[in-house]
């Protein structure tokens, strides 16, 4: 595959000092077919790579490598940039805690060096944001990557960090709930130095019934922003629509669509994610919830960012996920490989984005 060559003529052209970036960029032009028309910035999460393998680091806080040392994340990319029909000018990278400085470091370097205008997502692990007595180490996570994405010039910080995902802790009152959330991140946005940094917006992400217990819908989850931005006295803080956790979160199509116009008309509308619902796969097993939330959020004029977002099947990471719903192992690939798989969704949403902008809906 092209994406395999790229891997290879980065590692042969170090020795003579050539430019990495220039060599990627010709080889990934290769197979886009698709100009994108309107002024959206279109990424993906690259989870389809899996977290266990090339995103989570090991003991050590190492990120994976393949077998020429290249890191894991950097290789997919690469890959996925030579088969995308359409120009990838984003990407979204999970940050955990204890990350090898160095090691992400060389991510945002090699990445960049793709032409991509890099996210964080700040992932938390073992500590409850809804818990006082976890309260000071969730903050510590919080904050090492704020800190992060301030030395490496990120403008655009994502997160689930309003609960636990799938935590076993017994329920508690909406109010509680946000009170204790928005008093950890504004800790987090004072003690990470935020104010005034090269941030310009953190992206709150809900997730669906039974991976959340309380903010499990567009509405719960914009509580907590509008909550968050009121006490900071600044629309910093945004809601990320993610188009799988709407249509499983049990409120109709339509709702979830007056929502978003409502969001956006309050400046709290951000990041989309185009995420197939349940079995977070091939977009074409979604059930029409991409493309009539994309249209909703392309309405608003508020609409900047889209990622692709697709999960392997068989990540070890997930398989709580797959015990909670069998139909998120479901293999919808139908003979291609997940880079294929994304491609093909990157696609389609960047077909979607230009009928958008030929209606007149998006400039």
């Amino acid at each position: 595959m092209v994406g395999e060559l790229v891997v290879v003529e980065r590692i042969e052209l170090a020795q003579f000092g050539f430019c990495f970036a220039e060599v990627s960029h010709t080889l990934s032009s290769m197979h886009q077919e698709i100009i994108l028309k309107p002024a959206i910035q279109l990424g993906v999460v690259p989870t389809h790579l899996r977290f266990v393998g090339a995103l989570v680091p090991d003991a050590a806080g190492r990120l994976p490598r393949d077998g020429s040392s290249v890191l894991s994340v950097v290789a997919g990319m690469i890959s996925l940039c030579a088969t995308s029909p359409v120009r990838l000018t984003c990407v979204q990278v999970p940050v955990f805690f204890g990350t090898q400085p160095n090691d992400l470091r060389e991510l945002v370097v090699e990445l960049r060096a793709l032409g991509l205008d890099i996210h964080f997502i700040i992932m938390v692990g073992g500590a409850d944001p809804l818990n006082p007595a976890d309260e000071d180490a969730v903050v510590a996570q919080l904050v090492s990557a704020a800190k992060a994405a301030v030395t490496h010039g990120i403008r655009h910080l994502s997160s689930t960090s309003i609960e636990e995902w799938m935590s076993a802790r017994e329920s508690m009152t909406l109010v509680a709930a946000i009170t204790q959330t928005v008093k950890v991140h504004q800790r987090v946005y004072h003690e990470a130095g935020l104010e005034g940094s090269c941030v310009e917006n953190w992206h709150i992400e809900f997730l669906r019934p039974g991976e959340f217990k309380i903010f499990t819908s567009l509405e719960l989850g914009w509580a907590f922003v509008s909550a968050a931005n009121k006490a900071l006295g600044k629309p910093f803080f945004r809601l990320l629509v993610d188009a799988a956790h709407c249509g499983d979160s049990g409120v109709s199509l339509a709702e979830n669509e007056v929502l978003i116009a409502r969001i956006a008309a309050a400046g709290e509308l951000g990041i989309f994610h185009a995420s197939a619902m349940t079995r977070r796969g091939c977009l074409a097993s979604d059930d029409g919830w991409i493309s009539a939330l994309l249209t909703a959020a392309a309405r608003t004029g508020a609409l900047r960012h889209v990622f692709v977002e697709v999960f392997d099947h068989q990540d070890l990471a997930l398989e709580r996920l797959r015990q909670l719903d069998p139909r998120h192992g479901v293999d919808t690939r139908d003979g291609r490989s997940y880079t294929e798989v994304v491609a093909d969704g990157l696609g389609e949403v960047a077909r979607r984005l230009n009928q958008l902008h030929i209606r007149g809906i998006l400039p």
